[in-house]
């Protein structure tokens, strides 16, 4: 998406050990690539929302991966690069 992220994260850490150290290095690097300094990236708040079943991360999992065709960036959510909808895995 040109103006937002979409992330769903299962992790064991609790969020304040990884979204900081995620927004700040990608804050860098998008800053870096467009030529900007002492700019901020990322807005001050974000939302999160605690999945509680299998159904609920199903159903926001289909929504994330609609976004993109919604948008008209996309015809469909397969097409879209960037969506875990094409199943391309980054390894960590």
């Amino acid at each position: 998406m040109p103006n937002h992220v979409h992330l769903l994260v299962t992790s064991q850490l609790p969020i304040s050990r990884w979204l900081g150290p995620l927004k700040g290095f990608t804050a860098f690097q998008a800053n870096r690539i467009l030529g900007l300094r002492s700019k901020p990236f990322w807005q001050d708040e974000s939302y999160d929302h605690l999945v509680r079943s299998d159904t609920e991360f199903d159903r926001i999992q289909a929504y994330i991966e609609d976004n993109p065709a919604k948008a008209g960036l996309a015809a469909t959510r397969e097409e879209f690069l960037w969506s875990s909808a094409t199943r391309c895995t980054i390894p960590l």
